[in-house]
């Protein structure tokens, strides 16, 4: 931990209150022409996802902590856990399912993720925002239908439901968002 005065917070920074962290969202030094200047802060506790608005004055002290972000390889699922690996270490870290989250469907077995960690303890994890998927059941061409702006839904093979241009049959691979899971392009390969 480390102290730092208010006015030198910013957005991503990671600070601790009452023994909770909280990630800024956004941070706002106001100076008025008469009065103490303050910083507003807008946080999210990480633990629950709670936000809070604070106001401290510039000079005011806060607790910043230190987080390791490092890359990771995805490997597997074990029961509510997801398994991975640090590549250079081969370390294996569990993860619970409260941290992955939505992120859950679109995990691969390989890949690349980045995973933050608070005194070796995972609190968050960032995946690649653009997954490959093949689709396994779809709606039938109907011949006629214009492929430009209209779409069809489609079930990928981890269970994700989407919308995909009329052209897309059962089989092909597909680009994702894996932010929501949104059709991008046919997969290159």
């Amino acid at each position: 931990m480390v102290s730092v005065m208010a006015s030198n917070v910013r957005k991503g920074n990671v600070i601790e209150k009452d023994g909770k962290l909280y990630i800024v969202l956004t941070a706002e030094n106001i100076h008025p022409g008469k009065g103490t200047p303050v910083t507003q802060l807008e946080m999210r506790r990480i633990s629950d996802g709670t936000k809070i608005n604070e106001r401290y004055k510039t000079t005011d002290s806060l607790e910043k902590a230190f987080i390791e972000y490092q890359t990771y390889t995805y490997l597997y699922q074990d029961g509510d856990h997801y398994v991975f690996m640090q590549p250079e270490t081969f370390d294996q870290v569990h993860v619970g399912s409260d941290i992955v989250g939505d992120m859950a469907p679109y995990l691969i077995e390989n890949m690349e993720v980045r995973l933050a960690t608070y005194n070796t303890a995972p609190i968050s994890l960032e995946i690649p925002a653009r997954a490959t998927f093949e689709i396994v059941d779809t709606e039938a061409v109907i011949k006629g239908q214009t492929s430009s702006g209209s779409f069809k839904p489609a079930m990928l093979s981890n269970g994700v439901r989407t919308m995909v241009p009329t052209h897309i049959t059962t089989g092909t691979r597909i680009v994702v968002l894996t932010e929501d899971g949104s059709y991008v392009e046919r997969a290159k390969d």
